[in-house]
């Protein structure tokens, strides 16, 4: 079932405990979060002193996130063939100079080719980190290790709008790039010093662009694994909606200010904390699929109340917070068993099958805070009802995995 990582290990061929090991993995996922949510207070700011309008500002995320749906097609299959380690380091280096490029722009130009720089980069270290625990881990024990890091993962959307309102009170919205700068910087180093090299050598396929290609084809028309996929794209993308129209829901709709942020992140990231803690616990005690059955049902009837809320509260505090963390609380029960299973359609192409969840993930993300969000964030009730949509949706999505006839594992050919 597990590799005990306390242990010497043929696997890793190092020695390191448990809990390190569910640091720096969760360290490394935090990555792409943080880099989308440490910008949003700033948003107001960077957009008077390079020119842009609100719209505008939009693209400072979507591009961010366009181009690491892109990027992330790749991190993976060539992890499954040079390892994971290599392409964890590179990244992070070039995730570090990416983000001097946004410390220096002069102007929104510059600054969305320093954004699409960071997406393509910060994957390296989000998406390779889950599959090094599956290379260590395997039933409830992966899950339950997929839970925690997710615990720790879920702090950074609450910390990092925290932070970044507190730097653009004492220093200019520069200085948020420049700490990820020292981010991407202090990753890097430990990715080289402290994290193992758990995809050994016996086990890499061929680095050539047909067979990266292949794999992805592999992953991407197989039916279960699309299913999978798009349960937890629109399942997630309930909760995301409000992440990613942080900006016009706190700085307009709800006229707060560049230090509020917290209003909105720390009661969903509780949420988020909570429901993979539950996760965790019920780990060896509930079968995946009942839990997940009954976390969508949470998911769809949380925004449905969502709705309803919104409509009698209008867009006023604290009300129309009430149910957006229960929304996160129910994703996060399921989205670690979501993940896993994807990886274990594709046992020998683990880093093929996390590139296509991200792809399929963060395409659509892309679309929702560059297009969606800027159309449906006219009020609070507008955001709810797109948020039960989406969760509609990828309970239908799971329904519809969960009803189909049972495919045997996929041939990694």
């Amino acid at each position: 079932m597990v590799a005990d990582p306390a242990q010497p290990s043929r696997r890793t061929g190092r020695t390191a405990g448990k809990g390190l090991i569910t640091a720096m993995i969760a360290a490394l996922a935090m990555i792409g979060p943080f880099t989308i949510d440490a910008v949003f207070p700033a948003f107001d700011l960077i957009g008077r002193d390079v020119r842009a309008s609100s719209a505008a500002m939009q693209q400072v995320t979507s591009i961010y996130m366009l181009s690491f749906a892109v990027m992330s097609l790749f991190h993976g299959p060539i992890s499954d063939a040079i390892g994971r380690k290599k392409v964890m380091a590179v990244g992070m280096i070039a995730y570090a100079l990416a983000s001097l490029v946004c410390m220096l722009a002069p102007n929104l130009t510059v600054l969305l080719i320093g954004r699409a720089l960071q997406g393509f980069s910060a994957g390296a270290g989000q998406i390779v980190s889950r599959t090094i625990i599956r290379d260590l881990f395997s039933g409830p024990a992966a899950q339950k290790m997929m839970a925690q890091v997710a615990m720790i993962f879920s702090i950074a959307p609450a910390i990092a709008p925290i932070v970044g309102g507190w730097v653009i009170g004492v220093a200019s919205w520069r200085a948020i790039f420049g700490g990820l700068v020292a981010v991407g910087v202090i990753l890097a180093i430990m990715v080289v010093v402290a994290v193992p090299e758990t995809h050994p050598v016996e086990k890499r396929r061929q680095l050539n662009f047909r067979d990266i290609m292949h794999g992805l084809r592999l992953v991407l028309s197989d039916g279960p694994y699309l299913r999978l996929a798009f349960a937890g794209m629109f399942g997630f993308s309930a909760q995301f909606i409000y992440i990613v129209g942080a900006p016009i829901i706190m700085l307009q709709l709800l006229g707060k200010g560049e230090q509020d942020f917290w209003m909105l992140f720390v009661p969903f990231v509780a949420g988020m904390i909570l429901g993979s803690f539950v996760n965790s616990r019920l780990a060896h005690r509930v079968r995946p699929q009942r839990m997940v059955s009954i976390a969508m049902v949470a998911l769809v009837i949380s925004t449905l109340f969502g709705i309803a809320v919104a409509i009698l509260a209008g867009n006023h505090l604290p009300w129309v917070m009430v149910f957006p963390p229960v929304i996160a609380f129910s994703m996060s029960v399921s989205f670690p068993i979501l993940q896993l299973a994807m990886l274990d359609r594709f046992p020998t192409r683990r880093g093929a099958a996390a590139s296509g969840q991200s792809f399929t993930q963060l395409l659509f993300n892309s679309l929702l805070s560059g297009v969606i969000v800027t159309i449906v964030a006219t009020s609070m009730v507008s955001i709810a009802i797109t948020s039960a949509v989406f969760a509609v949706l990828g309970g239908s999505f799971w329904l519809w995995h969960v009803k189909s006839p049972a495919l045997p594992r996929t041939d990694q050919s």
